[in-house]
């Protein structure tokens, strides 16, 4: 059976952040992830999670101006240097926090700026990401996100998403791989299961929740979890599967799915 990672962006918000290492410790989880932990010290933040005895599985990079509305900046022309400074930022929290996973959040679409552009700037600065990353040992992360939760963002295709990384490898960044979320994925398109098949080999991580809702990945929701966890068991999928979702009431109340899932254990 997969094993699972509560996303403290979304989860255990009963709590302080830094309270939620171990409020999911306590709720059954032994791994963790969550969008950016940069508003506070590494050390600090470190501190928590190996206190609570729990893995790092995964952050995102420095998103930009994440209250004016930006979605990252990987594809935003002009900001380049930002976003090599980004990538070195990622780089020391993950030293501490034993996380070997990075997320890359493209951005939103700059209106009046050709297309070709964007992609040609997205396209590069994965190159400096990965191969900066590569040096600590990290793997970057592309994450095809719906339109409907970030209406612009600029990467919104899972097979655009699969092509990318493909080439990226094909160039030589061994450490770009594609980040699997079933619930973009099912709104993007559907047929979650035919497509983890045809790109499982470029698939790093894997993500869930709820469908249409985003609350907990149970069956109160229209994609069926239990079958899609077997098929990663079928698969060999050993990562972690990160839990991001938006608990429908308070967090510990809504883990039957994982009780489910795990056995108990």
């Amino acid at each position: 059976m997969p094993r699972f990672a509560a996303n403290l962006s979304m989860m255990f918000t009963e709590h302080p952040f830094l309270d939620r290492f171990a409020a999911a410790k306590a709720a059954g989880f032994e791994a963790v992830e969550y969008l950016f932990p940069y508003d506070f010290p590494a050390e600090q933040v470190a501190e928590r999670l190996h206190g609570a005895g729990l893995t790092q599985a995964l952050f995102n990079l420095p998103p930009g101006d994440w209250q004016a509305g930006e979605r990252g900046i990987a594809a935003l022309p002009g900001r380049e240097g930002e976003f090599a400074q980004s990538v070195e930022t990622a780089i020391g929290y993950a030293r501490l926090l034993g996380n070997r996973l990075v997320h890359v959040m493209a951005g939103l679409r700059p209106e009046g700026v050709d297309p070709e552009l964007v992609q040609a700037t997205y396209t590069d600065n994965l190159k400096v990401a990965a191969a900066q990353a590569a040096k600590a040992g990290l793997t970057v992360l592309v994450e095809p996100i719906n339109p409907r939760s970030m209406p612009g963002y600029v990467m919104n295709s899972m097979q655009e998403g699969a092509r990318l990384v493909a080439s990226l490898r094909g160039q030589g960044h061994a450490n770009v791989a594609l980040q699997f979320d079933m619930f973009h994925c099912q709104i993007i398109q559907g047929d979650i299961a035919h497509t983890l098949r045809a790109l499982f080999d470029l698939t790093g991580h894997v993500q869930i929740a709820g469908v249409p809702d985003r609350h907990e990945p149970d069956g109160g929701n229209e994609v069926h979890y239990p079958y899609l966890f077997g098929l990663l068991d079928e698969l060999g999928y050993d990562g972690w599967v990160g839990c991001e979702y938006v608990p429908a009431g308070r967090t510990e109340d809504g883990l039957g799915w994982l009780r489910a899932a795990t056995g108990g254990r």
